[in-house]
């Protein structure tokens, strides 16, 4: 065994809960500390502590985050009414993800992890579909209210000078509900920015979607944004690159992408981003099997698991079962982490081992060794159907093998 990596600046480690909790742990202890002296500022945003803390301590992992430049973050879970009584929490508690984005300021890109065996759902899919997700307002920074009877809803914007617009939403003959979001275009043009950065480092053109002819305010502000930036300082570079910037509507945009080879960054807004990524991540192969990073105008990147806390199998884990959760998404996390860092601080020997670390992953998919999820999809079928565990201790060979 060589001696390990040595780290300069740490990473921020935010861990999160379930099942994904678990596997975690073991990513850590079985593929990266018998590698790396690993060094981190650890937030712990499991469930309990955030209740316990007032979720402040999701306001601090997200301004760690700001002062160490990368950070490295577990899948957590967002309470509804059913996790309060489970937990007994306070309250539901908003997404730790939408607070730290919402901090940070960033713009999501999620990326299918392929490998040969696993052939797309949408057969002519020959090369991966990476969504940009914009990641601030919209739902998940919302005002909701349960109107029980008859009455009036109105939107009003009161100005500094006391100046108010009122506008009817609907007027109410009986109950119903109301949602009111927002945006803000500083977020937007730095959503736009990142998108047509992204697709100049990836060599990929880009698609950007939303439904500017019903939402005549709301969408066509971010469809203007972005043609005015595309105008202003990308529009020779793409055509320099061989590449175009396109847009369409959203549902346009799902036809069209169901229809071509992939190979483009879609860019969407917050919800529309948040469901189009699991539709690919799953029509790719699993959504354990796609990449996710957070892309701060500021400089700031946040890798995260992509999927969510896996409850069902972590009620079985708690009953002393085995289960055959797929780790890949939480191992891809910390690669692309120690990679960034790695390139930061100038460590090349943290690349090196995040490029072999992921290679070896691949190789024991497409050695046919594979968690459930993935063995119901494999072509040809898989060799072997493993646990969590043993997946990750056929890494930790492949792994070794390269050192």
């Amino acid at each position: 065994m060589p001696d390990k990596i040595q780290m300069n600046t740490p990473l921020v480690e935010i861990d999160g809960d379930e099942m994904a909790r678990v596997m975690w742990g073991m990513v850590k202890e079985r593929l990266l500390l018998p590698y790396i002296d690993l060094k981190t500022e650890y937030y712990d945003l499991a469930l309990q502590k955030r209740d316990e803390t007032e979720d402040q301590i999701t306001i601090e992992a997200a301004e760690a985050i700001t002062r160490y430049g990368v950070g490295v973050k577990c899948a957590t879970i967002t309470p509804n009414a059913a996790r309060v009584k489970e937990y007994n929490l306070k309250q539901e508690w908003k997404s730790p993800n939408a607070t730290i984005r919402a901090i940070l300021d960033g713009t999501v890109f999620r990326k299918p992890i392929l490998v040969k065996n696993i052939k797309p759902a949408v057969k002519n899919w020959k090369k991966p579909i990476i969504v940009g997700r914009h990641a601030y307002g919209d739902v998940y920074k919302n005002v909701e209210y349960r109107v029980e009877g008859p009455g009036n809803a109105e939107l009003i914007f009161t100005n500094e000078r006391g100046e108010e617009v009122r506008q009817t939403i609907q007027k109410f003959n009986g109950p119903g509900i109301i949602q009111g979001i927002h945006n803000l275009d500083a977020s937007i043009k730095s959503f736009a920015e990142a998108c047509f950065s992204y697709a100049l480092d990836q060599k990929v053109d880009l698609w950007f979607a939303t439904k500017d002819t019903i939402s005549k305010t709301y969408d066509n502000n971010f469809k203007g944004i972005f043609e005015e930036i595309y105008e202003a300082k990308y529009k020779e570079r793409f055509e320099k690159a061989g590449i175009t910037y396109f847009y369409t509507l959203i549902d346009d945009a799902v036809a069209r992408i169901i229809n071509s080879e992939g190979g483009m960054l879609w860019a969407l807004k917050n919800y529309d981003g948040d469901v189009m990524s699991d539709m690919l991540a799953s029509a790719f192969g699993s959504l354990a099997m796609m990449t996710s990073v957070l892309v701060s105008p500021n400089g700031y990147f946040e890798y995260e698991s992509a999927h969510g806390t896996v409850q069902k199998h972590y009620a079985r884990y708690l009953g002393g079962e085995k289960t055959s959760t797929n780790p890949v998404a939480v191992i891809f996390a910390w690669t692309g982490a120690l990679r960034k860092r790695g390139e930061l601080d100038t460590i090349p020997g943290l690349e090196v081992f995040a490029d072999k670390l992921e290679a070896a992953v691949v190789k024991t998919i497409e050695d046919g060794i594979m968690t459930g999820d993935l063995a119901k999809l494999a072509e040809p079928p898989a060799a072997k159907i493993v646990y969590t565990e043993e997946f990750i201790d056929e890494v930790a060979s492949r792994l070794g093998e390269e050192f």
